[in-house]
């Protein structure tokens, strides 16, 4: 029989995962161990095995696809077996990769009114993709059962139409009329002004011989134009920065802590003998065991802000041990490893455990049970001369704690002293400023002592 391979689930949070890669195509042999694709999720990219050996009968999921978890993505059996067989028929649990839109044959659902635009009836799926465009569903053709408006049906329409501009896009959401005809814009973008009737749009027919179009002459003015769509984990991580901003309330305090004893115990690390093992002990390694040791006398920043799973109200959810989440900047994007139990750790252990992490981040081989469950989070940007910055916050965590550069600092008494600045973002909604900064002031003494919590 057929074998079916599923999207795996890769951690408890995650939801879907979006295909990257397909090593295989339809018609290869493969064993139980060869790697089929490459996945990712807003935290890594994984390799999904073919979990059986035979022939890959059917790919059913493309690349850039992001689906479902536990959805089939491929079927391997032997030569010539109906790989529509082994899917069983739809609604059975096995439909293709995605959200299936097709009801059973001779069972037509009932749309409810939510599914009705200007008397059209539409799947989900349509009107989601419809609304991201900003494409009215009246009028449309629908190509499903009883006429009802399937995303394919969406899509056509959509590759009929001209491209437009983000602030056309918008305008459309709120209702603008769409134009019919090519906009005036770079490649024949509709603009706001195209909409509002202002600009006579671009002609539609055939250029004469010689001549050149509003585009070329725009790209030859401002040089070449290179446009990259935002998609995969920066697509995520682009969604996930915004949604944080959009759930919580962000306020940031900027400080500064004395570095002197900072540095002075780094330079006595990179002087001791090997065999202690501290050379490789950096300044943000002695940060985060100075975050380690503070937190615990600050419950409410150790926290989560999630909604109550009973009543859907708001619920803060406050931790003793501290899950400590370290920014890793990678290649592919922004990653988030955890220390798990980082009050628990010594100097050392902490240190060892943010370079396993960070090079884990680094080489593609980060597990997601490493990338999840942090109740707060430390980014350091000390390394690139920043000042001061606004760190976003890790939603459900109710704060984050941006590291920056070491600088020099006047004295009351002449002079300068080297200081590490340290900005806090904190959710309002949850923290005050009074108890934020009383937690900041603590950790800056912590620093500043750096010696003695160490102890």
């Amino acid at each position: 029989m057929a074998h079916i391979v599923i999207m795996p689930r890769q951690g408890n949070t995650v939801e879907s995962c979006i295909i990257v890669d397909w090593k295989v195509q339809e018609g290869d042999t493969v064993a139980a161990d060869t790697p089929l694709c490459d996945v990712e999720t807003d935290k890594a990219t994984f390799e999904v095995p073919a979990g059986a050996e035979g022939t890959v009968l059917k790919l059913l999921g493309a690349v850039g696809d992001d689906v479902l978890v536990l959805k089939p993505i491929a079927v391997i059996g032997n030569p010539g077996e109906n790989w529509n067989a082994a899917l069983g028929p739809p609604g059975s649990g096995a439909e293709p990769a995605g959200i299936p839109e097709e009801p059973v044959k001779g069972a037509l659902p009932k749309v409810s009114p939510a599914h009705v635009e200007g008397g059209e009836a539409a799947s989900p799926r349509a009107r989601h993709r419809a609304e991201k465009e900003g494409l009215p569903l009246t009028g449309l053709s629908g190509s499903g059962p009883g006429g009802r408006i399937l995303e394919r049906d969406v899509e056509q329409a959509l590759k009929e139409q001209p491209r437009f501009t983000a602030a056309a896009r918008e305008a459309l959401r709120a209702g603008a009329v769409r134009l019919q005809t090519s906009g005036s814009g770079l490649g024949g973008r509709v603009t706001l002004e195209d909409l509002a009737g202002g600009v006579k749009s671009a002609p539609t027919g055939t250029p004469s011989p010689g001549a050149r179009s509003p585009e070329t002459v725009l790209e030859e003015a401002e040089g070449p134009i290179t446009e990259t769509p935002v998609k995969g984990i920066r697509k995520v991580i682009s969604d996930r920065m915004l949604r944080s901003l959009r759930e919580s309330a962000p306020c940031t305090l900027h400080s500064y802590a004395s570095a002197v004893r900072l540095k002075e115990m780094r330079e006595r690390m990179k002087a001791a003998d090997a065999g202690l093992g501290l050379g490789t002990i950096s300044i943000n390694d002695l940060i985060l065991t100075a975050v380690s040791r503070v937190l615990p006398r600050f419950p409410f920043m150790n926290a989560h802000k999630i909604p109550d799973p009973r009543t859907g109200e708001a619920l803060i959810r406050t931790f003793e041990r501290v899950h400590l989440g370290v920014a890793v900047d990678t290649p592919r994007g922004l990653m988030v490893p955890v220390i798990r139990n980082a009050n628990l750790r010594s100097l050392r252990q902490i240190s060892a455990e943010a370079k396993r992490l960070a090079a884990a981040c680094l080489q593609g081989g980060i597990g997601p049970e490493a990338l999840s469950g942090s109740t707060f989070t430390v980014t350091n940007l000390g390394s690139l001369g920043i000042s001061s910055f606004t760190p976003i916050l890790n939603i459900p965590e109710v704060a984050i704690l941006g590291v920056c550069g070491i600088e020099l600092k006047p004295q009351s008494l002449g002079g300068g002293e080297p200081a590490i600045g340290l900005s806090l973002t904190f959710n309002h909604q949850v923290v005050d400023g009074a108890p934020a900064a009383r937690f900041l002031k603590a950790l800056g003494d912590a620093v500043a002592d750096i010696d003695l919590w160490l102890i």
